[in-house]
């Protein structure tokens, strides 16, 4: 029961950030300092996490061994500040010093800023994911731009699943940048092809079916004129249930493309993740138990391509330290 639920989701009525609270303010009794009762606390806890802690003097962050998360450091005139992404100084006219090390503990006093690599290890797996769909793309991660990652997805799928089309199209919003990286690589120009609805959340984690399929056809519309007699290349972050796929692809048909090729800027979400995409069983994920030709029959896309593992290690992502 002490495992840590990630994103927030709801465990035993408790979620994540109140246990890791909880534990802090357990070891604080019987600790000299409030950074001694975190580092005891950050040494019980295992997973994703990056941590902003505030005490009455002291500002404090806090990033997982592993790097699975990113956490970031900015200063603004005389003020210090700790973000899990580096748009969210931008936003607010602050200046970007550095990352957060992962096992890093930075701790901000009137005297200035102190930093313990106590729990900093060799071994490290930063998601892949929060450069394929989770941060936002202004965000530099780790010293590597979301932007530019995803250009490079688009162009290696290009390279890998060549498709005759007429027209490159992403899946809003992640899959956009992906799909001009892959409109620049083949020579088949880009375009716009979908018109997203920005009030209606994230449709993979609705929790029934209906209420899924029902999600998409608010999320998004299709640009008739954009797609009418052509044969599409659609480019998208990733494939968790299909749902989602299956009733996109659905809604370009209805709009008079011809032929759609469904490409992929990830390799297949074959496993459940605990650390972040709230996806809890292998039944929920189509490419368990499911080739990609399964699947391609199953969205109903003409063809389809995953950027291979290969592909992705071959991206400049964190070559050096690895990800998860």
């Amino acid at each position: 029961r002490n495992e840590l639920a990630q994103n927030g989701a709801i465990f035993h009525t408790t979620t994540d950030s109140e246990v890791i609270a909880y534990y802090i303010a357990r070891e604080r009794v019987r600790t000299k300092s409030v950074e001694e009762a975190i580092m005891k606390t950050a040494e019980k806890i295992k997973g994703a996490y990056g941590l902003v802690i505030a005490s009455p003097r002291k500002l404090i962050g806090v990033r997982d061994p592993l790097g699975l998360k990113p956490l970031c450091l900015g200063k603004r005139d005389d003020s210090y500040i700790i973000a899990s992404e580096s748009c969210a100084l931008t936003a607010i006219g602050a200046q970007f010093l550095r990352d957060i090390k992962p096992g890093e503990i930075v701790t901000i006093t009137r005297e200035g800023i102190t930093s313990n690599l106590t729990l900093c290890q060799s071994r490290q797996a930063h998601c892949i994911f929060e450069y394929i769909y989770f941060a936002r793309l202004d965000s530099k991660l780790d010293g590597i731009s979301v932007y530019e990652s995803r250009l490079r997805a688009g162009a290696a799928l290009a390279k890998a699943y060549p498709a005759d089309a007429d027209l490159v199209v992403g899946v809003p919003d992640s899959g956009i940048t992906a799909a001009q990286g892959f409109a620049a690589e083949s020579g088949i120009p880009f375009g716009l092809a979908f018109y997203k609805n920005s009030y209606v959340g994230r449709t993979f984690i609705k929790p029934t079916q209906k209420e899924r399929e029902s999600s998409v056809r608010l999320k998004l519309s299709v640009l008739e004129s954009a797609v009418k007699g052509k044969n599409i290349v659609l480019v998208d972050d990733s494939i968790v249930r299909g749902t989602t796929s299956a009733r996109t692809i659905r809604l370009l048909r209805e709009a008079g493309a011809k032929e759609v090729h469904y490409r992929i800027s990830a390799p297949p979400f074959a496993h459940p993740c605990y650390f972040g995409t709230d996806i809890p069983d292998e039944k929920d994920l189509i490419a368990t138990g499911h080739t990609v030709e399964e699947i391609n029959e199953m969205v109903g896309s003409d063809s389809l391509g995953y950027l291979s593992i290969e592909h992705v290690q071959q991206l400049g992502i964190h070559s050096n330290c690895g990800y998860c």
